[in-house]
């Protein structure tokens, strides 16, 4: 059975005509929704872990959840929204149950402290068993939310242009926009120490400030989810998917989602499977920054300990510093494709901008240790100005190479892939399991480094930094140069 053109056909077969721009961008309002979220998972939740009584080594394992979950639930959602008969279209039921899947999984995180406590937790003990494991189960049902919305809302996007190049590249755009206006939201809200004021009950005898902060920001981000979400799904028709013979296949000759992602597999060329090494390598790089952003802010830079003040208040700084981040990732990712001309292609800008991530992370054993020797000084806990515009200056330039990363290699995988035949949707899935793989490798590793080490988050990052150097090497060997006509259509986001 030939499965060639099989999941193309299922995707153009359901929108006869290019819809209004308009309905378009109502569509890519949800990225800021999903985003918000997001940015407060990166920003937040390893501290919040630690505050729970998980141990610092042991806090990346409960993110092996973010890349497992988009392993399996991506590829999955993907081809049976591709396949959906729904009267209410293929897309807007998984973004429905997706989005209220999201309000229940926050439900749990937001209050593991209070449930933990109300079940038998006895507070003045470190590690509050009930609640971590109710933390655990919100953790894991949020990402699988997470990715029940990100790949139908792209695939609705795509529904939506209808085949019309220019106008796919508009709505990636307009959905690149929205996701930097969430990452602002949420940095901006985890970043503010007071906002639990707005509804003091949030604060309990189990939830302390920094809890009830956490409460109150996923509080707003449940709502900006369920106004963008509700809006996209009243206002935009999703046409439902007709029987057309020329496109069912027999159930025995049915491959299924994954017999059709091992197809992918089978035809890969030999830049698409250099793409994904070069992927792969690169996110090495990438997770240990995402993991330990903030917790490196209040642990190496703030000197601080989980749950004291010095060290939520480097917490607060580094979600300010992830706010910082996002604005520069928002006018970068209007500079891909100009900046890939300017230098000669997209590889060589990808190759490039790796090196300048590599020098950002070497900077944080700098920034680190000049926070160390001030606090061994008569300047006392809090870092002087100068280590702090260390610090932002640092996340503020890993947003110029966190835009390229992504970008640039879905832009490339469009053109290395076009001969594998597994259309749009699986063809995103193969280049996600080079994202997620190593995600799993470096949450599984990280706890182990960071004893070897002595602790802290240091450790990781030189190997981040190391993982960069390498990426960029391999990109300007094992890429090929052809490659003038890729598109570096900005697909940015929360990736796992």
């Amino acid at each position: 059975m030939d499965y060639t053109n099989s999941s193309l056909n299922v995707e153009s077969a359901a929108i006869s005509k290019p819809t209004p721009l308009r309905k378009i961008a109502a569509v890519a309002t949800i990225g800021a929704g999903i985003q918000f979220g997001w940015a407060l998972q990166l920003s937040l939740l390893t501290p919040y872990i630690q505050l729970l009584g998980v141990p610092h080594k042991w806090a990346a394992n409960i993110w092996l959840c973010g890349p497992i979950s988009g392993m399996i639930v991506q590829p999955l959602v993907g081809y049976y929204s591709d396949r959906s008969h729904s009267r209410f279209g293929r897309r807007r039921p998984y973004i429905f149950f997706g989005s209220i899947s999201v309000a229940l999984a926050v439900f749990f995180i937001g209050f593991a402290s209070d449930i933990g406590h109300a079940l038998g937790d006895d507070l003045t003990q470190k590690t509050r068993t009930r609640a971590v494991v109710i933390f655990i189960v919100g953790f894991w049902i949020l990402d699988v939310a997470n990715n029940m919305l990100q790949g139908p809302c792209r695939a609705f996007i795509g529904d939506l242009a209808d085949g019309d190049h220019s106008r796919m590249r508009t709505g990636m755009s307009l959905f690149s926009f929205f996701i930097a206006i969430g990452n602002v939201l949420g940095y901006a809200a985890g970043s503010y120490g007071n906002l639990y004021k707005i509804f003091p009950f949030t604060e309990t005898k189990a939830c302390d400030v920094f809890c009830a902060n956490l409460k109150t920001c996923f509080f707003f981000s449940i709502f900006l989810l369920a106004i963008v979400s509700t809006f996209a799904l009243l206002y935009v028709e999703d046409i439902p998917l007709t029987s057309k013979p020329e496109i069912q296949l027999a159930p025995e000759d049915d491959p299924g989602c994954f017999g059709q992602l091992l197809e992918a597999f089978h035809g890969l060329k030999k830049p698409m499977w250099m793409l994904l090494l070069v992927t792969a390598v690169n996110w090495v790089a990438w997770f240990p920054f995402f993991l330990f952003n903030t917790d490196w802010m209040g642990h190496e830079v703030y000197g601080g300990k989980s749950g004291d003040k010095a060290y939520a208040t480097g917490v607060r700084a580094g979600a300010l510093g992830l706010m910082i981040q996002a604005v520069v990732l928002a006018v970068m990712s209007l500079a891909v494709e100009p900046l890939s001309r300017l230098v000669g292609g997209a590889k060589r800008l990808w190759g490039m901008v790796n090196i300048i991530f590599a020098i950002a992370l070497a900077m944080t054993v700098v920034i680190t240790k000049a926070a160390e020797n001030e606090r061994h000084s008569s300047t006392g806990g809090t870092p002087s100005m100068g280590v702090k515009a260390g610090a932002f200056s640092f996340f503020a330039i890993v947003g110029v190479p966190l835009a390229i990363n992504f970008s640039v290699p879905f832009a490339l995988a469009s053109i290395y892939s076009s001969s594998a035949g597994a259309g749009q949707g699986l063809s995103l899935g193969v280049l996600n399991l080079a994202i997620v793989i190593p995600q799993m490798i470096v949450s599984a590793v990280s706890g182990p480094v960071d004893s070897l080490f002595g602790g802290g988050n240091l450790p990781m990052f030189v190997v981040g930094a190391v993982a960069a150097v390498i990426s960029s090497v391999l990109a300007f060997i094992l890429l090929p140069k052809q490659e003038h006509t890729a598109k570096a259509t900005t697909v940015t986001g929360g990736f796992h």
